[in-house]
C-alpha cells in the first residue's frame, strides 16, 4: 500500500473534539487505500506547561529529565487518537519514540535524527494494521534514553518518516490554511500560496514565519519529500492548502513570493575593536559556544585600526552575549570601547526564486522603505532573500508598503 504522512499540530489535537475531527480526516485517506503514519504534538498548551513545571524544579535541569517530562505531551495525543481511530474501525497503535525507533543523536533537548528504522512498523502494517500514530518530537538516544528534537520537532518527525518511508506525500495540518505571502494579521491582502519551492520556504521559515519548523524544511529540501500545509479546521479538498515543492514544479512564480518578518530582534554593537586578522572569530567563536543565534553582521569602515562590528540575535539573547562577551574581554582576547545593545528593531525580508534572474529588487526594496520614511539600520543579501533592520515601530508598516509594491495580491 502506498504510504502517506499526515502530521496534527497541538491546535489541531487541542481536545477529545479535535482529535476526532482530526480522526475522521485520517479515515478519509485510509478509504483511499493509504497505510497512514499520523505524527502528533502535545495537545495545545501542554509542553509550555510541562517546560514550566520543570523549570519551576529546577531552572538548572538535568536536560536528561527534561525531555523526559516534556515528551510526555505526545504519548497522551498518540494513545488518544489511537482509541479514536478504533472506536471508528480502524485497526490503529500508537507508537512512542522509542518503540519505532527513532534513533537520535545525544544532544538532549535538541537531538538530530540519526536513522528511523521501518522494519517494525512496516511489520505492522503487514499484519493488516492501518494507521500508526506516533509521538512526535521524541527519539532514543545512543545511552537508550528519550531524546527531543526542540520546540516544533513535530514537523521534523513528520517529514523524517516520509522519507524513511518513501512517502507519497507529507500533509501538515495546523491552524492555518496553508502558506501566505505574508502575515495575514498584517496585512488583509496576503495571498494565500498554491505552491512554494522548498528554497523559499527554508528561507520564509528562517526569518520568521511560523508556518514550518526550519529543520523541517531542511528535511524535505534534502530528501526530496513532498510537502503540504492544509488547515485542520476547515474542508478538505484534493487543492487545498499550499504545496511545498522542488523549484523544477512551479512554473512561473512573482519575482518576490512573500515578505516575512521578525520582531523579536536586537542589533548589537561592538565599539572599536582592533581591525586586523583574528577578531571577527574571537567574537563570533565566544557566541557561538553560548547558543547566541547570530544573523546579520556588518562590519563599519576603519578608523585608525579600529572598527565597529554590529550583528543582530535574537531579544532574549542580549543578556547571555553581553557575558560571553565580557568574559573574552576580561581575559584579555578582546579589547573593545562598549558592547551598545538596541532591543528595539525589528527584520523584514523578501524572499523569491524570481530574484536570481531579476534585477532592481533591491533598488525596489530600499525606494519604497524611504518613500515611507523608514531607515534602514543594517542590510543582509542572499541570492533569494533581502533583509533589512528597522525600527520596530515601523515594522508593519513596512510589510504592508513592501506586500503592495511587490503587487503580491496578485497571482503570477
Amino acid at each position: 500500500m502506498p504510504v502517506l504522512v499526515m502530521k496534527f499540530g497541538g491546535t489541531s489535537v487541542a481536545n477529545l473534539d479535535r482529535i476526532r475531527r482530526a480522526a475522521k480526516r485520517i479515515g478519509v485517506e485510509v478509504a483511499k487505500g493509504y497505510d497512514v503514519i499520523v505524527i502528533v504534538s502535545a495537545m495545545s498548551g501542554k509542553t509550555n506547561e510541562l517546560v514550566g513545571w520543570v523549570d519551576e524544579i529546577s531552572p538548572l535541569y538535568d536536560a536528561r529529565e527534561y525531555d523526559a517530562v516534556v515528551s510526555s505531551g505526545e504519548n497522551v495525543t498518540a494513545g488518544l487518537m489511537a482509541l479514536t481511530l478504533q472506536e471508528m474501525d480502524i485497526p490503529a497503535r500508537s507508537w512512542q519514540g522509542w518503540q519505532v525507533p527513532l534513533l537520535t543523536d545525544g544532544a538532549h533537548s535538541a537531538a538530530r535524527i540519526l536513522d528511523i528504522p521501518t522494519d517494525n512498523i512496516n511489520q505492522k502494517f503487514g499484519e493488516g494494521m492501518k494507521v500508526a500514530v506516533v509521538a512526535g518530537f521524541q527519539g532514543l538516544s545512543p545511552e537508550g534514553r528519550i531524546t527531543t528534537l526542540g520546540r516544533g520537532g513535530s514537523d521534523t518527525t513528520a517529514v523524517a518518516f516520509a522519507a524513511a518511508f518513501d512517502a507519497e506525500r507529507c500533509d501538515i495540518y495546523t491552524d492555518v490554511d496553508g502558506v501566505y505571502t505574508t502575515d495575514p494579521r498584517i496585512c488583509e491582502k496576503a495571498r494565500k500560496l498554491d505552491k512554494i519551492s522548498f528554497e523559499e520556504m527554508l528561507e520564509l521559515a528562517s526569518l520568521g514565519a511560523k508556518v514550518l519548523q526550519t529543520r523541517s524544511v531542511e528535511l524535505a529540501m534534502r530528501y526530496k519529500v513532498k510537502l503540504r500545509v492544509l488547515s485542520s479546521f476547515e474542508e478538505q479538498s484534493d487543492e487545498a492548502g499550499t504545496l511545498v515543492v522542488d523549484e523544477e514544479e512551479i512554473m512561473e512564480s512573482n519575482v518576490v513570493s512573500g515578505v516575512a518578518y521578525s520582531r523579536d530582534e536586537a542589533k548589537m554593537t561592538v565599539v572599536s575593536v582592533a581591525d586586523r586578522p583574528g577578531i571577527a572569530a574571537i567574537i563570533f567563536n565566544a557566541l557561538s559556544d553560548e547558543g547566541i543565534n547570530v544573523d546579520m553582521i556588518v562590519q563599519n569602515i576603519s578608523d585608525e585600526g579600529r572598527t565597529d562590528m554590529t550583528f543582530s540575535c535574537p531579544t532574549n539573547q542580549v543578556a547571555r552575549a553581553e557575558k560571553a562577551l565580557l568574559a573574552v574581554k576580561e581575559r584579555g582576547d578582546l579589547n573593545y570601547a562598549e558592547l551598545v545593545a538596541d532591543t528595539d528593531v525589528a527584520k523584514v525580508s523578501v524572499v523569491g526564486i524570481g530574484m536570481r534572474s531579476q534585477s532592481g529588487v533591491a533598488a525596489k526594496m530600499f525606494k519604497v522603505l524611504s518613500d515611507e520614511g523608514i531607515n534602514i539600520k543594517v542590510i543582509t543579501t542572499s541570492e533569494i532573500k533581502i533583509s533589512v533592520l528597522i525600527d520596530r515601530k515601523y515594522m508593519e508598516l513596512a510589510v504592508q508598503a513592501l506586500h503592495d509594491a511587490f503587487e503580491l495580491d496578485k497571482a503570477a
